[in-house]
């Protein structure tokens, strides 16, 4: 689960060039801009990550004429409540992401240790975007439980594992910006998902439920599962237009796979399966961004992460994903492990 809000240590303090009333300040593997002086290294904070909606209480009014954001209501049900944002920005030519407030702002007896999660503590919510036209419609229910969501976790909260993997070999994908969505193959039940949301696949208002027909993922599924001897599902992002401002300037909606997963056993297949069973059947997945081998700092990381999209040479490409060959389990992730670097450039480009 993410924390949106945590207690962390300030662990560096540097000066800004050019700038003589602010500093930026390191937390975990973040860059924060924050006033000058306000804060030492060594201190305990409350960080809040980009993506926090925060609630409009006092303490958060000066983030106002910048953060602020509407409720999102569909007639008269609130789908998100007001707050303000938290984004990538830019100050003096540094880039900050994130934003900290002094404990003092939570009450006396809440834990003050490290890694703390205090996002329900401080009524903090994920910010979601509206919905776009075409992905709403009829559902079936919530996100179904013998599937994993599609959530990468970022770079910069788990530093520890740089050390654990170096020299290790890592294949690396560029992350689209589009919609997430699952497919799969139960005990002969097909079935399609939303990020959140199990959908009604018969739904034909729904862009995700048209496309799994026009790809006839139904009977791809079939082939996989007769195949390679497992019920399967694949996860991907749709991209095209209406999808996200469209900006691969694709003349239809398509579907790039990033997972496959073997249900029965709930994991995901190693990369040598998936590419062979998408090429049996005729699907593409994200694109390929070749190999490295890990020895780099999250700073070096993040450099990486700047560059086009392989789709569209105009558009600023999202991020990159880091997975090893064969699937394993790591502790910090809590998962399997993988990691995702999102390129700032495109979060500051495109308001992310």
């Amino acid at each position: 689960m993410r924390k949106l809000a945590s207690i962390q240590t300030i662990t560096l303090t540097e000066p800004i060039p050019n700038a003589d009333a602010i500093e930026r300040l390191k937390i975990m593997g973040w860059w924060v801009v924050a006033k000058k002086g306000e804060y030492r290294a060594g201190d305990r904070v409350i960080y809040c990550e980009i993506d926090s909606l925060l609630p409009e209480r006092p303490e958060y009014e000066f983030l106002r004429a910048s953060c602020f954001k509407p409720a999102i209501q569909e007639g008269e049900v609130i789908l998100q409540r007001a707050g303000f944002r938290i984004k990538t920005i830019k100050l003096r030519g540094q880039v900050s992401q994130g934003i900290c407030f002094p404990v003092s702002i939570i009450p006396s007896a809440a834990s003050l240790e490290v890694g703390t999660d205090v996002t329900d503590l401080l009524e903090i919510i994920k910010y979601e975007p509206p919905v776009p036209v075409g992905m709403g419609g009829r559902v079936k229910g919530a996100f179904p439980a013998f599937l994993p969501k599609t959530d990468e976790t970022r770079i910069q909260v788990l530093e520890p594992l740089l050390d654990r993997y170096r020299g290790v070999t890592f294949y690396m994908t560029e992350k689209l910006d589009g919609s997430s969505m699952t497919a799969f193959l139960r005990e002969g039940e097909f079935g399609l998902c939303s990020r959140n949301q199990w959908l009604d696949e018969t739904d034909d208002s729904n862009v995700m439920v048209r496309l799994a027909r026009v790809l006839d993922l139904p009977g791809k599924l079939a082939q996989i599962q007769q195949r390679f001897g497992f019920q399967p599902a694949i996860q991907g992002e749709v991209i095209g237009p209406g999808i996200q401002k469209n900006k691969y300037k694709l003349t239809q909606v398509d579907l790039r796979i990033f997972n496959l997963l073997d249900i029965g056993q709930y994991r995901l297949v190693d990369r040598p399966l998936f590419l062979e069973a998408l090429s049996s059947v005729g699907l593409t997945g994200v694109p390929e961004l070749g190999e490295i081998v890990l020895d780099h700092t999250i700073d070096q990381l993040v450099e990486l992460s700047v560059g086009k999209s392989v789709l569209e040479q105009g558009a600023q490409r999202e991020g990159i994903v880091f997975r090893p060959v064969s699937e394993q389990f790591d502790q910090d992730v809590g998962g399997r492990l993988s990691f995702k670097v999102i390129n700032p450039q495109f979060l500051l480009k495109y308001d992310e």
